[in-house]
């Protein structure tokens, strides 16, 4: 996932008008019951990592290196200690590299793992081009084939490969990039979901202000990253899908895109984490191994999270997406078993 995609103060005013009225339905819900917090990793390579320049993995995006593969496991060591799980999003095309031990040894720990589709596709994307950068290098890959054809194969392709390759449950699909305003434009994306299986999404993120790049963020930025938490809390889109956001700040925004300190992202996700405590809300912490490897080494950012999860007491405890996809629809949790 990379949300820190394209940005503009029009995107800001329009992705935050689109949102207002659910939001402010979904965090009335969300007052008075215990916080749910999650803690999501998107396993893909990140341009600009381990250095910056970097821009060949745009192209290879699931060839994760050893580092972003130690990370990994480390991290879900660590939330493992506390108590917790991480939801883990896999770029299939890992599933290609010889040795997959480390995501069966993550899934057989209790650790979830979501399709992030098998080349991390743009799934709004209007040509086969544009979905992915290894299709311009290599448009001979999706000839003859509409843009939504070739999503819709790169999404069935991420599970195929998971199913034959892991044989674990599949939790979930995250679009690569968050959405604005997910996909309330996109009905046929929707329903695209639906029909290959998934009851559940992760694709938006709420759009928040970021402040001048290299400089630490402001007051106002944070109360704005603050006040996007409303909208990053679950819902279902009138076909039946339900959304699950992302929770902003993620930290190739924070890193990469507003060039923060690690002190500077830290004071954003706990006063994020802090909201969704007071509020009994929901929280999805969004990140990267093959960004944070670099830019929070000692996982100061995960412990930070879990430190916070514990010292709540009883108003808060970890959760998983699916998990909130499950409270978002309680009509269908409440349906007899045929």
């Amino acid at each position: 996932m990379n949300a820190s995609a394209t940005f503009t103060r029009r995107t800001f005013l329009a992705g935050a008008a689109t949102l207002a009225a659910n939001a402010s339905l979904r965090g009335e819900a969300a007052a008075a019951k215990k916080a749910q917090i999650v803690i999501s990793l998107d396993l893909e390579m990140s341009r600009d990592y381990p250095r910056r320049g970097i821009s060949e993995w745009d192209f290879d995006k699931g060839n994760l290196d050893d580092a972003t593969k130690q990370y990994a496991v480390e991290a879900a060591r660590r939330v493992r200690a506390h108590g917790g799980e991480i939801h883990f999003f896999c770029v299939a095309r890992v599933l290609e590299q010889p040795d997959v031990a480390w995501l069966k040894r993550l899934a057989a720990e209790g650790h979830l793992l979501g399709n992030h589709t098998y080349d991390h596709v743009n799934v709004k994307a209007a040509t086969p081009e544009e979905a992915q950068f290894r299709f311009q290098r290599a448009p001979w890959l999706v000839r003859g084939k509409t843009a939504l054809e070739v999503i819709r194969e790169n999404i069935r392709l991420a599970s195929l490969a998971m199913q034959e390759r892991l044989g674990v449950p599949i939790a979930g699909f995250r679009t690569p990039g968050g959405f604005g305003d997910g996909l309330t434009d996109r009905p046929d994306l929707q329903q695209l979901a639906l029909d290959l299986g998934f009851t559940w999404v992760s694709s938006l993120y709420p759009p928040h202000e970021r402040g001048a790049v290299g400089e630490p963020p402001t007051a106002a930025v944070i109360d704005s990253i603050v006040a996007a938490q409303k909208a990053a809390q679950p819902f279902a889109y009138p076909c039946g899908l339900v959304e699950v956001p992302m929770s902003p700040i993620s930290d190739v925004t924070a890193f990469r895109s507003q060039r923060w300190k690690l002190s500077d992202f830290l004071t954003a996700t706990r006063a994020a984490v802090g909201w969704a405590i007071d509020a009994g809300a929901t929280f999805d912490f969004l990140a990267h191994p093959s960004c944070l490897v670099v830019e929070d080494p000692n996982f100061e950012a995960i412990e930070l999270i879990c430190r916070l999860v514990q010292a709540s007491g009883d108003r808060a405890e970890f959760s998983t997406l699916d998990q909130l996809a499950q409270r978002a629809r309680p009509a269908l949790r409440a349906a007899p078993t045929p």
